[in-house]
């Protein structure tokens, strides 16, 4: 197929872990009776995001909320990348999506690999680092439409990530993310349109919905833009699903039309993976 529709799950993310992961799956069914044949819920989307949450709703994958994604995905048929969820492994924790194909297997399982930790003063200051460890793979994943390419948040300000996703072979790239009320409205669509446009991709980025009672205010605004660099969906703040239909023809003829893959200059500079 050439085409396919993805949808973006813009959750409400409140303090009960249980709440989180059955309306998630809710959203994810509602999802799939629209079409949707790859379906990504937002980062964090099990705990209110933040380093004194990610001890005390960690968990291990396998665990009960990837359980519940599992069942979902195979009930629905499905892709789903599950947005991301704190991971407690061997006593260390990690930011970490994992994926689940529509027979309900665990295909793929994201760390994330740069951890935000950033100081902008008198507007924002985080430190993932004080309780998270980095993690240090790549994460690629096969659909019978394209292979697609997994961030998490803070990994899509490194183009290098998504240069080596593209080398790789992959016409979508997906960062579950929550932006915040400094950096939303300064990069958040520009990353996106940025990381489309050099890598011929299409990129997507599920966000929570915003809530301002929270400790950290998420951004919103999960977007869809495609290789062009053209935003083909957005939401707004609140809860809801995104759709957007991935035409792969597109993608060839962007990629026909301005053909910097074979034009890029290799004996002057190379972005190169240094592990698998």
């Amino acid at each position: 197929p050439s085409a396919f529709r993805l949808a973006l799950i813009q959750l409400q993310v409140s303090s009960i872990k249980s709440d989180n992961v059955t309306r998630a799956c809710s959203l994810v069914r509602e999802a799939a009776t629209q079409g949707a044949k790859i379906v990504s819920l937002p980062e964090c989307f099990n705990s209110p995001y933040g380093t004194k949450y990610f001890p005390e709703y960690a968990e291990k994958i396998p665990g009960e909320s990837t359980q519940k994604l599992s069942e979902v995905a195979k009930e629905c048929s499905i892709y789903l990348i599950g947005g991301s969820i704190p991971e407690e492994d061997a006593g260390k924790l990690y930011n970490t999506c994992a994926v689940f194909g529509p027979d309900g297997n665990l295909l793929v399982k994201h760390r994330k690999i740069h951890l935000f930790d950033i100081d902008v003063p008198g507007k924002i200051t985080f430190q993932e680092s004080i309780t998270l460890s980095p993690g240090d793979s790549f994460s690629t994943f096969d659909t019978p439409y394209c292979r697609v390419g997994l961030g998490i948040c803070y990994d899509i300000r490194f183009a290098e990530l998504a240069q080596i996703y593209a080398q790789k072979g992959c016409q979508l790239l997906v960062y579950p993310a929550a932006f915040n009320l400094t950096t939303g409205p300064a990069h958040w669509e520009l990353l996106q349109r940025g990381r489309a446009v050099d890598n011929q991709v299409y990129v997507a980025t599920a966000s929570p919905a915003r809530d301002d009672g929270a400790s950290y205010v998420a951004w919103g605004h999960s977007t869809v833009v495609n290789p062009w660099g053209e935003v083909l969906a957005k939401a707004g703040t609140e809860e809801t699903i995104v759709y957007s239909d991935i035409d792969l023809k597109k993608w060839a003829e962007i990629r026909q039309q301005i053909p910097i893959f074979s034009q890029k200059r290799s004996d002057l500079y190379a972005v190169e993976a240094k592990k698998l």
